[in-house]
């Protein structure tokens, strides 16, 4: 626990007042992992190789029923490993965060990598801002084993108004969370509804109640997305995203003209989820699979979903004009993207 100095760049709210550099925090690595015996070895060798050595990794196998323990098993005097009952990966985080003592624990998924320095950048952004709870850094895009941008360029970090823009978009990813404020805001949410948006969920509950958040603006880690799963993730990512802003209307710290905005949110992410919805509906008619029957009646019933009216009656006409259905739906998305 010595102090550095950095040439990074960093992205931060400017300090509320003059900030002297502290001690390099201790670092817990947290891994939830659920049928994750083909690429775990590689995201827990990455973070036994980083360049400041990792407090400790901890390890939560979320009741897989593959071969995992074999795939950790030249780990296991290096690691933490924990063992639960399948309930998703904010339970698992949860564990993880019960057994951590590090001063940050540090996300990392089954599937991701990190970069060599990612802990020794993040120890010198939290050296340099002591007043920040929340530590990143931007990440690579990868799928295929190909790299096809950065997250941060899709999703830019935001240095100003934190508590409206969490609710516009998850600007970090993949951070370091100050222990001890997790713990007073009630750790990860676990339940069904929120995931997989439980990280977003807590980000926003760390803001509200005061955290500001950070990057090392340099791509330190290797986030990976799977080709095959991305649709079906997608589905169930804008319902939770739903979840998670119903949830956070009713945080007590918001003022009205705050509300008002994640109000405004909250409808772009309702007519996003229904529309994602309609375009799978229609999808599966096109391929004549199983889930294609009775789309124009499962069509009818998405009209009565919490969304815009002009949404709803975007459903409607694809219901009842298939021939039309899919080009409907499509300008229409792209309205409410933006």
């Amino acid at each position: 626990m010595g102090q550095i100095n950095s040439t990074r760049r960093f992205l931060a709210p400017d300090p509320e007042g003059p900030i002297d550099r502290a001690p390099v925090p201790t670092f817990s690595i947290i891994i939830p992992a659920y049928q994750a015996a083909g690429f775990v070895a590689e995201a827990v060798e990455s973070a036994l190789a980083q360049t400041l050595g990792p407090h400790e990794i901890i390890l939560c196998d979320d009741g897989s029923t593959d071969d995992l323990h074999s795939a950790v098993e030249p780990f296991r005097e290096r690691i933490i490993l924990l063992q639960r009952p399948h309930r998703g990966a904010g339970a698992a985080r949860n564990a993880a965060l019960r057994a951590a003592s590090g001063d940050f624990i540090v996300m990392l998924d089954a599937d991701d990598v990190y970069e060599p320095d990612r802990l020794s950048a993040l120890g010198e952004l939290a050296a340099a801002r002591p007043d920040l709870d929340i530590l990143s850094t931007d990440a690579y895009l990868e799928q295929g084993g190909v790299r096809n941008g950065r997250f941060h360029e899709s999703t830019p970090f935001a240095t100003t108004n934190q508590r409206l823009a969490i609710f516009d978009r998850c600007f970090v990813a993949w951070p370091a969370l100050r222990r001890a404020r997790v713990i007073e805001v009630g750790g990860f949410d676990e339940s069904a509804e929120i995931a997989p948006a439980e990280d977003w969920d807590l980000f926003a509950r760390l803001i509200l109640s005061g955290s500001k958040a950070g990057i090392v603006d340099e791509p330190l880690m290797q986030y990976r997305q799977h080709p095959a799963s991305m649709t079906a993730n997608r589905a169930q990512a804008l319902r939770s995203r739903v979840a998670f802003l119903e949830k956070a209307r009713g945080h007590p710290s918001l003022s009205a003209e705050e509300r008002d905005q994640l109000d405004r949110y909250l409808a772009r992410a309702r007519n996003r989820s229904v529309l994602f919805d309609a375009h799978l509906m229609l999808a599966a008619r096109s391929r004549g699979l199983r889930g294609g029957r009775g789309t124009s009646r499962r069509l009818l019933a998405l009209t009565s979903a919490k969304a815009s009216p002009t949404t709803r009656l975007t459903i409607l006409a694809a219901a009842l004009l298939p021939a039309v259905a899919q080009k409907l739906l499509a300008w229409k998305e792209k309205r409410v993207a933006r």
